[in-house]
């Protein structure tokens, strides 16, 4: 075997699933970026960095927001999702990515930044195979193989489609969705996205997409009751509407 080859180090970068509620359309949004560089001049993607020498890989992933979006986050507002290291996931330099989910306690406007053309929020919703994202025209959808080596060996005879994300992110969308829902019952982090405190209401609104169905599919009453060990009651909203004000909660097991 060749040496130089087995000694050939491949880049590492980090790929940020960056989260925020919308509460003027009371939908998840999730931020992409057009690409500004090759490979994939042109393309919508998640945002992404290379790992500095003298940082951490969660370190990266807050730093890439804060360049992004202006706003420093502690680490409480991230989680790594997974490690991708497939050899077909880029074209050309092996890549590996180090992928993680921010969520935003706010919808804040959005800068380009170096490396991209244009930034903006896409808003969440779910079809029968998947979940998709929108802003106007524009639409992407998280892959729909069920596994890996079925979506690489799709993405390897792919060819230049700007109408999917760059590199295997759409593969990357689908894990990080599949993560928040199947963590929804003792561990939601997407909450986060309503800021420090939220109503039940807010966090319907939030599982809903996930779920598959429409917040008035989720029992307020049933909700309260089977997720009440996440939350911690902090008193109730203000409000300027007629009627009994809403109970206000925080996640218990990140703010006690």
């Amino acid at each position: 075997m060749d040496s130089v080859s087995i000694l050939e180090q491949p880049y590492i970068n980090i790929t940020n699933i960056i989260w925020s509620f919308d509460k003027t359309t009371n939908k998840v949004n999730i931020l992409f970026v057009k690409r500004d560089n090759e490979p994939f001049n042109g393309y919508w993607a998640l945002p992404e960095t290379f790992m500095r020498t003298n940082e951490s890989a969660d370190e990266a992933a807050l730093r890439l927001v804060k360049a992004k979006i202006g706003m420093a986050l502690s680490d409480s507002h991230t989680e790594q999702l997974a490690t991708f290291t497939n050899r077909l996931r880029t074209p050309n330099q092996r890549t590996l990515s180090l992928a993680y989910m921010t969520f935003l306690p706010d919808k804040p406007k959005l800068k380009p930044g170096y490396g991209a053309s244009d930034a903006r929020w896409f808003s969440m919703a779910y079809t029968k195979t998947g979940y998709i994202f929108s802003d106007g025209e524009l639409s992407f959808s998280t892959a729909e193989s069920q596994t890996e080596t079925q979506y690489y060996a799709k993405l390897a005879h792919a060819g230049n489609q700007r109408d999917h994300l760059a590199y295997d992110h759409e593969w990357i969308l689908k894990v990080a969705c599949d993560r928040i829902k199947n963590k929804l019952d003792y561990q939601p982090n997407i909450l986060l996205v309503l800021g420090p405190k939220f109503t039940l209401k807010d966090a319907r609104l939030v599982y809903a997409p996930f779920l598959k169905v429409s917040v008035d599919q989720i029992d307020n009453s049933n909700f309260k009751k089977s997720h009440r060990h996440l939350f911690t009651d902090v008193g109730t909203s203000v409000s300027n509407r007629p009627g009994r004000p809403a109970r206000v909660y925080k996640l218990a097991y990140l703010f006690p």
